[in-house]
């Protein structure tokens, strides 16, 4: 019980009861329904669109309330239903009893109404539901007519009672009473929105503008053809709230009567019928897409509109994807298999929604990353919002990068090199932006050697994806990407010198080696005096400044000096001075001794 956030002391302590009859005729009792409903209804479950979870909510109060008032309807073995009628109105939270049982009703028709999508049979018991709703509404208008209740609980419960018989006329298709109920519940409101505080007048005016896409909405189907465009202006201003997502609902109804009118479609050159009738809705709907987006102004504007494209595609895929599950191809090609030739029309079509999806996911993420750009450290951002982290835009552009790259994948599109060639330039334009901010993240982190080479690459797909974009056919988008692409080229160049710089001055205050020290080099100064190379050798007691000793080196030998004068000197004769010895005897043994020894003489 504490867990629902119910205070029924607190109810009890706002009430007071009466000793007697003259008492009780002097007491007003004052019931702020719409504030009571809309709290409750924030804190169980609407917020996101629960429906069940409110619904059980409200039954769990009511139980509570009946029980604390000893207001039983019956005991176990027997229902025995009780009104409350003026005498026995002596206290607030008899008031709370039939607004919640009508909360209750409307909250499971509601939920009924969100699953009558797939199961069409449960929109009979939803309007079962909105009559029972209906009922106790007009309970709450009667006890609130009593005396014993003020001025503002009277209009509490006439605004109350004449919304849920709108809601009631208006799914039932009765435009005419709806448009008379629901015009009697916005003026009520509007006149308690002028009465009160701007605390109060806010809840007032929120249902205000909940009723009025629903009065546009009946205008038009009673014949009022500038309703339609009130719609849209209104799905515009809507943002991302639960407003948006009602004024989608009542825009895809007013479509429908205009889908007919849509019978094909021309995506790359070829034309395809358009044969099922969400398909149909949802490219009638790709047609204001440009104009609202245009017209938007906010941010969350724009995201709840791409936001809404894409749960449309998605419904829309689904429902062609059912007709074509007897398509022996298609089935192919879903189990991952290859296929040749030229695949039918219906799963060409689903190619075309496939590119929508992916394409439309790409915008949205750029839209993105565009508010995250405004709160980078070196911009002015908002004072209360975070701070963007450059991981925060990696991951987008690893998401954008991944959708491009399945668009070259959809059958029927593979053959085209165009789209192909344009995918793969548009790729590497994000490559740049992706090695940008990685860059940037390892530059926080002080890695200077890789934040050098990832502005490298980054630069280097940058350059590519220019000139792949100056091939192409020039329109706004083309020269935009250009523009923003040439931008980053600038923002890498000077990045890169600051990166250089920092790196010298954190290794300078560190000691630590920088990316451009070689820190094997051994070799003296004075053979690297035209290189910037930090080393803490050169500023101690044994710097390396040059060899020593030196090496030998070869030279040239001198030159050689011709005596010239030893040619014109005469020298003394010293035959006087040698030794004359005469030859030994002859015969036949002393010729064949000189003939095999050279001879006798020395």
């Amino acid at each position: 019980m504490a867990a629902e956030g119910e205070n029924v002391t607190g109810d009890s302590a706002n009430s007071s009861t009466p000793p007697n009859n003259e008492t009780s005729k002097a007491i007003s009792y004052t019931l702020e329904a719409l504030q009571l409903i809309k709290d409750a209804q924030q804190q169980h479950g609407l917020r996101h669109g629960d429906y069940q979870r409110y619904r059980g909510y409200c039954s769990r109060r009511i139980k509570r309330i009946r029980k604390s008032l000893h207001f039983p309807q019956g005991n176990r073995n027997r229902v025995t239903p009780k009104k409350i009628k003026e005498e026995i109105l002596t206290d607030t939270r008899y008031l709370h009893l039939p607004l919640f049982c009508a909360e209750r009703c409307w909250a499971y028709a509601m939920q009924l109404k969100s699953e009558a999508n797939t199961e069409p049979r449960k929109r009979f018991h939803m309007i079962s539901k909105l009559k029972k709703a209906v009922v106790y509404a007009e309970e709450l208008e009667s006890i609130g007519n009593s005396v014993k209740c003020d001025a503002r609980t009277k209009l509490e419960c006439q605004a109350y009672s004449a919304w849920i018989k709108g809601c009631l006329e208006f799914e039932e298709g009765k435009w005419e009473s709806a448009m008379e109920y629901y015009t009697k519940a916005k003026t009520i409101y509007e006149k308690l929105a002028n009465a009160f505080s701007e605390e109060v007048q806010a809840v007032y005016q929120q249902r205000v503008d909940e009723i009025a896409p629903n009065l546009r909405y009946c205008a038009y189907n009673i014949g009022d053809e500038s309703a339609l465009q009130d719609l849209q202006k209104m799905r515009i201003a809507a943002g991302g709230d639960q407003l948006s997502f009602k004024l989608d609902d009542l825009l895809s109804q007013t479509r429908e009567k205009q889908a007919a009118t849509l019978s094909e479609v021309t995506w790359r050159g070829r034309t395809v019928p358009v044969k099922v009738e969400a398909v149909r809705l949802f490219l009638l709907n790709m047609q204001d897409l440009n104009t609202e987006l245009a017209a938007a102004e906010s941010l969350d504007s724009r995201v709840s509109i791409y936001e809404s494209i894409l749960k449309q595609c998605i419904d829309a895929q689904q429902a062609l994807r059912d007709t074509l599950q007897e398509d022996q191809v298609f089935k192919a090609a879903v189990r991952g298999q290859p296929i040749e030739g030229k695949i039918s029309n219906q799963h060409y079509l689903h190619s075309y929604l496939m590119y929508i999806r992916l394409t439309t996911t790409v915008d949205r993420n750029l839209l993105m990353i565009e508010n995250l750009k405004q709160n980078l450290p070196e911009n002015n951002r908002e004072e209360g919002r975070k701070i963007t982290k450059p991981q925060d835009l990696v991951r987008l552009y690893d998401i954008i990068i991944q959708n491009l790259n399945d668009i070259p994948n959809l059958h029927g599109i593979q053959e085209d090199a165009t789209i192909v060639s344009e995918i793969e330039t548009s790729v590497l334009g994000y490559k740049a932006f992706r090695s940008y901010y990685i860059a940037r993240s390892y530059a926080s982190a002080k890695k200077w050697k890789e934040t050098v080479s990832l502005y490298q690459r980054a630069l280097d797909n940058c350059k590519k994806a220019i000139g792949g974009l100056k091939k192409q056919t020039q329109n706004g988008k083309i020269k935009q990407e250009i523009s923003a692409l040439e931008e980053l080229e600038q923002h890498i160049s000077g990045q890169m010198f600051s990166c250089q710089a920092y790196s010298i001055l954190d290794s300078s205050s560190t000691g630590e080696q920088t990316f451009s020290t070689q820190v094997t080099d051994k070799r003296p100064l004075e053979d690297r005096l035209d290189e910037y190379l930090l080393e803490k050798s050169l500023t101690s007691k044994k710097a390396t400044l040059t060899r020593f000793p030196p090496e030998f080196e070869p030279i040239p030998c001198r030159p050689l000096f011709f005596d010239l004068a030893l040619n014109h000197i005469e020298f003394p004769s010293l035959e006087d001075k040698l030794e004359q010895k005469k030859a030994a005897g002859g015969g036949l043994t002393g010729m064949v001794k000189g003939w095999l020894f050279g001879g006798g003489k020395k």
